[in-house]
């Protein structure tokens, strides 16, 4: 779901400490045009406000009782969803094994719960205008590793050969890199850039710019 400039992009928080909720709500209500409009301590009362309330945003812990970040995703974001929610994971890397599937589930990006206000907002501004955010300074260390976890078949090769700019279009969307910073960095329009990553999503098969990512990584075209 997309928002206007003049609305306020609206966040369901979602994690099983009060602690990290108040504190993830404190963030994201002092950024402006951001608002925190629920928040759930579990997964399942998590996408039961986020139907009811249809969010712009959903920001989920992936450890949860009842229902976990991942299973919450799915049911919000999965490829069988007609009309899906976005969706950003936060995790601590150490400790969480899980964050490959949830990309897999359809999480829009994700960060570390130490990321800081200015990257949490990012993100979220990110996921409710329709692009994503991985970050940056996670990205190579957390997807070669998920990479080597992932399906044990091989990646399904593009319908159609990748053109030389779709191939730096690629290396800069697994690097964590956002439409804009691509732009910027190619020396190409914002336009152009979301034609190209729109291009890579169909002939790679997938949903968005986390799995182009993934399919970077897993095809080796990205070294960590």
């Amino acid at each position: 779901m997309t928002t206007n400039a003049s609305e306020a992009i609206r966040v369901i928080v979602a994690d099983d400490q009060e602690i990290a909720r108040t504190g993830l709500r404190m963030i994201l209500d002092a950024q402006p045009g951001i608002e925190v409009v629920a928040e759930a301590a579990d997964g399942l009362r998590a996408v039961e406000l986020a139907r009811r309330l249809r969010p712009d945003v959903c920001l989920f812990d992936i450890r949860m009782p009842r229902c976990d970040g991942i299973e919450a995703t799915a049911r919000l974001a999965g490829p069988e969803v007609a009309d899906p929610i976005a969706v950003v994971v936060i995790t601590t890397f150490d400790l969480d094994e899980y964050v490959y599937a949830a990309l897999r589930a359809g999480a829009r990006g994700f960060l570390l719960k130490d990321a800081g206000p200015a990257l949490l907002a990012q993100a979220v501004r990110a996921a409710a205008a329709g692009d994503a955010l991985i970050a940056p300074s996670i990205t190579a260390r957390l997807l070669s590793t998920f990479a080597g976890t992932g399906p044990a078949q091989p990646r399904v090769q593009p319908i159609e050969a990748l053109t030389e700019r779709e191939e730096e279009i690629l290396l800069t969307v697994a690097r964590g890199r956002t439409n804009g910073e691509i732009a910027k960095e190619l020396h190409i329009s914002l336009s152009t850039v979301k034609s190209h990553i729109a291009s890579l999503m169909t002939k790679l098969g997938v949903r968005n710019r986390v799995e182009i990512a993934m399919w970077a990584y897993e095809t080796d075209r990205v070294k960590p």
